[in-house]
């Protein structure tokens, strides 16, 4: 029988106070993994008083203290990098190398949050008036969360908790319930660093767990990564009780391809940035818009590439693309290409037919593109979170820029040219938050924000980097006088 994973909270492993539970599955076997406890608010209500209650000793800690517990948690990831990568493909599908990828780019963001002493320096400016100084310090405010998805486990949370143990405020991780592995050893490492109890707590759970800490009048602010209608409503909910939210949402992200393009060089990279990860990453690429002359080259290098995908176990060597996350979420995927065809879009790689030796109980669906892919289709306007790609026609720039800023989200979008002229006019009109010029997957390293604009993000202060900082602080300017 499968264990039932427990909550850290407080310092100690505790068992959450409920007996429901759901079976953590590996999404290419089928296999059950771990039971996860459905948490209550009971258990949320434990996690809030202790991390309350460590807050007044924690802030007190001098930066470069609290640095130190990070720079052991870092050593501590870094010695059990393949085991946490291993987790992470069990749990979740993805192969090893994007598995060490996602690890490695969570390291970063523990790495950059140790240079905390640098990073929460204020200003200072004498005689702003005839004997008078004002200067700006940065304080911790209190407790915060996260409400981490399921696509990047062990990465996401260390976009935030880092940050706001750093600057002096305690934390509550609640990780998503479908891929709680990783983070359960991730904690374990937590723990083995050192940091002092109810400084950083897990609690495991679904909804009700959300709502609990959402709606905590002892949150102070709260941090969330999923769909753009579950972002939209947390960040009404939590503002509207005053607290500090970031919420990032969905994406339907563009990628042009300009005839002057490296085609070499542009399409395996496009290529991967849709399939990479399933499709299941809020950065990669669904839309490829081909302009003028790099349209039938485009479709015929996509093509060449699909043919060279290997679909199967990511723990499996040469095996380049696993399964999506759960059979759901399969079906979900499929409905979307059943729709593309119904509505009239040429289906010129269909996935749904895929089938993986030895495995027929895993979620699989192979990579799929669509052509003749119109505005009006709802495969053109809503995000699939799968291997599907469709590829479209602009006869300019400007034609491929307006199809970008029609769309509802603006998470990100790339360009792949050899003209600065044409890459300045993009980045300059284009519309969206994170930009990639020649690069498939724009994503931001730790040490710049992280987050996009209209539906793809609800609030002020995006993920890590300087934004982090501001967000988990607040700025107090002191004016003063001596006689």
């Amino acid at each position: 029988m499968a264990d039932t994973l427990s909550n850290f909270i407080g310092g100690t492993w505790v068992p959450a106070a409920t007996d429901r539970a759901l079976d953590v599955l590996n999404p290419a076997t089928g296999k059950v993994l771990a039971k996860v406890p459905l948490s209550t608010a009971n258990d949320v209500e434990r996690a809030v008083t202790v991390a309350r209650n460590a807050f007044e000793t924690w802030r007190r800690v001098p930066p470069l203290q609290r640095a130190r517990y990070l720079f052991r948690y870092k050593e501590l990831l870094e010695s059990n990098f393949d085991d946490l990568a291993r987790i992470l493909t069990e749990e979740h599908g993805k192969t090893l190398d994007e598995a060490r990828g996602s690890v490695r780019r969570g390291i970063e963001n523990v790495e950059h949050a140790c240079g905390i002493p640098t990073l929460m320096m204020g200003d200072t400016v004498e005689d702003v008036a005839a004997g008078i100084d004002c200067e700006t310090v940065r304080q911790p405010i209190g407790v915060f969360a996260a409400v981490t998805p399921f696509n990047f486990p062990a990465m996401v949370p260390l976009w935030f908790w880092p940050y706001a143990v750093a600057t002096g405020n305690t934390f509550i991780v609640k990780p998503s319930e479908q891929v709680p592995l990783v983070q359960q050893r991730m904690f374990e490492l937590v723990e083995r660093a050192g940091f002092p109890a109810g400084v950083l707590n897990l609690v495991h759970g679904d909804r009700e767990v959300v709502e609990a800490l959402v709606d905590h009048e002892d949150i102070a602010g709260l941090s969330f990564v999923g769909s753009s209608p579950v972002a939209k409503a947390l960040y009404a909910r939590g503002a509207a009780k005053g607290k500090r939210m970031q919420a990032l949402g969905g994406a339907k992200n563009h990628i042009v391809v300009m005839p002057d393009a490296d085609m070499d060089k542009s399409i395996p990279t496009v290529f991967e940035s849709c399939m990479g990860c399933a499709g299941q990453r809020c950065l990669a690429g669904s839309v490829v818009v081909a302009v003028g002359d790099a349209y039938d080259r485009v479709v015929e290098g996509v093509l060449a590439e699909a043919k060279k995908m290997v679909v199967g176990n990511g723990l499996e060597p040469g095996v380049t693309l696993g399964p999506v996350i759960s059979a759901a979420h399969r079906d979900r995927v499929m409905s979307y290409i059943a729709s593309g065809v119904q509505e009239g879009a040429t289906l010129l790689l269909d996935g749904r037919t895929v089938e993986v030796r030895d495995e027929p109980d895993g979620n699989w669906v192979g990579p799929t593109v669509f052509t003749d892919v119109t505005d009006d289709m709802k495969i053109a306007k809503e995000e699939i979170f799968g291997p599907v790609m469709m590829i479209r026609r602009a006869e300019t720039l400007d034609d491929a820029i307006a199809m970008i800023r029609k769309s509802p989200f603006a998470n990100a979008t790339s360009l792949f040219t050899s003209s600065g002229k044409a890459a300045r006019e993009f980045r300059y009109s284009v519309g969206v938050s994170m930009i990639g010029i020649n690069i498939g997957v724009a994503a931001p390293m730790a040490f710049f924000p992280f987050g996009g604009t209209k539906n793809s993000f609800y609030g002020d202060t995006k993920a890590h980097g300087k934004d982090s900082i501001r967000f988990f602080t607040d700025q107090k300017a002191v004016i003063t006088r001596w006689f």
